[in-house]
């Protein structure tokens, strides 16, 4: 799944000069699979519960594989966003099956955190291997060509499933509730299109429309919730004041995180000059730190709390932002970049385990599906967030300074086009001929440089805010233990606590 996400960030410039969408519809492209798994992963989680969690998953990959050959053959930028959006509602079958799956294989809280990071790791390891795969296949062949790698793996993982996935116990008597359903879609869906509308539009009435209407049906949704024997999403885990601040920083943290690390590859080829297999193999450096920090995230949150090992991570990532914020228009500033995206990475890594951690550990016995659609929709949103919120803010720039930095003597409808096209600015500029072509050829570089400056900025701000919220909010969390007591007792949510403090719960806990 990361690996079709990792490919589509180097294929941007490709498929923006081949397709030539807008800003807005290259914005749908890049975003629309986290917001169709942010709307969709507590359905699936319930469905995981409902029907059991390896058969979802079977049907999850099954459909990933069909979107794929759809994205990989798109004939125009509408078509690409509708399979990019199947490819999410897929990708939304999959993610809580496979956390949910993990919390039935590892009940041992510090060997679910190990397994949780290694989860985290796989994620990584896949952006890591995308760009890499791309970029060659970019070399050879056209942008679609992209999205065929995930088909091998997925049959793959299709023919690997009854042999290797154990079959956990579903809550197969509780019903599904066929009112509550399309109530939380009739919530999720406009309160995802108000965000995006916020971050591309500012606050239109068309955003404050979609989020009234949203909040309506939350409104009877959540009532409903509470009075239902079966809910779809179960309230009482939000009484978990930890869990609920796990969200809210997760939310927080990723957004900082995919805000600026889905215009790095864009960089690359735009401003350096790099070509996709070059800025692929770059780009493996990010990923790696990705993956180091989530190992070393459950060892670090074993002797010293949650709070401060998330707090120094995202200080670090502060400090890298402030370097992307002074990124050079040029070819000089590829390592820079690649650096100051690594230690990004490395940094904001401790959320994304942690957060996800307690997500999983908080879920009472037949509801391990709810907990982790929770989590990872809180997880998702901040992706989509990220580029829905920093994109804007990075076209908004760039669309600002091609006008501004433009040659006189370019055609007003070559700006205009290389202005409403972050990605494919400088295949219209080099169309250009002669000094022209190369004047504003500089303008686009140095347009989008700006962008990436302005959308730093915004990263590094959510840094702060993270850092801020989780010493208020996460301070009491003592550091994962390995059970010692046999004593236990229920939870109002049903599951076994031990007595001890941070014991039978994979975070720990703050006693009141």
């Amino acid at each position: 799944m990361t690996v079709d996400l990792g490919v589509l960030w180097l294929a941007t410039p490709a498929l923006a000069a081949d397709l030539v969408p807008s800003s807005t519809q290259l914005l749908w492209i890049n975003d629309v699979y986290g917001f169709a798994i942010a709307s969709l992963l507590v359905l699936s989680g319930n469905l995981g519960d409902r029907y059991g969690h390896r058969r979802l998953l079977v049907g999850g990959v099954s459909v990933f594989i069909a979107a794929s050959v759809l994205a990989a053959w798109a004939p125009g930028p509408e078509a690409l966003i509708l399979a990019r959006a199947v490819l999410g509602a897929a990708g939304a079958a999959i993610l809580p099956a496979t956390l949910a799956l993990i919390s039935h294989m590892f009940t041992d809280p510090v060997a679910r955190a190990r397994a949780i990071a290694l989860w985290v790791t796989a994620l990584s390891s896949g952006i890591a291997v995308g760009p890499v795969v791309s970029g060659v296949l970019l070399e050879h062949f056209w942008w679609g060509s992209v999205f065929l790698p995930a088909v091998p793996v997925m049959a793959l993982v299709l023919a690997a499933v009854p042999t290797l996935v154990p079959r956990p116990p579903t809550a197969g008597a509780r019903r599904l509730d066929r009112v509550g359903a399309p109530l939380l879609l009739l919530t999720l869906l406009p309160l995802v299109y108000a965000i995006k509308s916020g971050g591309e539009h500012g606050l239109a009435p068309g955003t404050f429309t979609a989020a009234a209407v949203g909040l309506t049906f939350g409104v009877l949704f959540l009532r409903r919730q509470r009075r239902v024997m079966a809910p779809l999403l179960d309230v009482r885990l939000f009484a978990d004041r930890t869990f609920t601040a796990a969200l809210v920083l997760m939310f927080i943290g990723l957004a900082a995180m995919n805000g600026v690390e889905y215009l790095m590859p864009q960089y690359l080829q735009v401003v350096t000059g790099a070509s996709p297999v070059r800025a692929g193999l770059l780009m493996v450096v990010p990923a790696v730190g990705l993956a180091v920090g989530s190992q070393l995230t459950p060892v670090l949150a074993r002797r010293i709390r949650p709070a401060y090992v998330i707090a120094w991570g995202a200080a670090s990532a502060g400090a890298a932002f402030a370097v992307l914020a002074t990124l050079p228009a040029d070819e000089s500033g590829a390592l820079r970049a690649v650096g100051a995206a690594t230690v990004m990475m490395l940094g904001l890594a401790p959320i994304a385990v942690l957060g996800t951690g307690i997500a999983v550990g908080a879920a009472p016995p037949g509801r391990n599906g709810q907990a982790t659609a929770i989590g990872q929709t809180a997880y998702e949103l901040g992706l989509a967030f990220g580029i829905a919120a920093t994109g804007s803010v990075m076209a908004a720039v760039y669309r600002h300074r091609v006008h501004a930095g433009a040659p006189a003597d370019a055609p007003v409808e070559a700006v205009s086009r290389a202005a409403d096209n972050v990605g494919g600015g400088l295949a219209i500029a080099e169309r250009l001929p002669g000094e022209t072509g190369r004047s504003m050829a500089s303008a686009v570089r140095a347009a989008f440089t700006s962008g990436l400056h302005a959308a730093a900025i915004v990263g590094g701000a959510l840094s702060a805010v993270l850092i801020v919220l989780v010493l208020l909010l996460l301070r009491r969390v003592s550091p994962t233990r390995t059970p010692q007591s046999p004593a236990v007792e229920k939870s109002p949510l049903g599951r076994a606590q031990d007595q001890g403090p941070c014991q039978g719960h994979p975070h720990g806990r703050a006693q009141p």
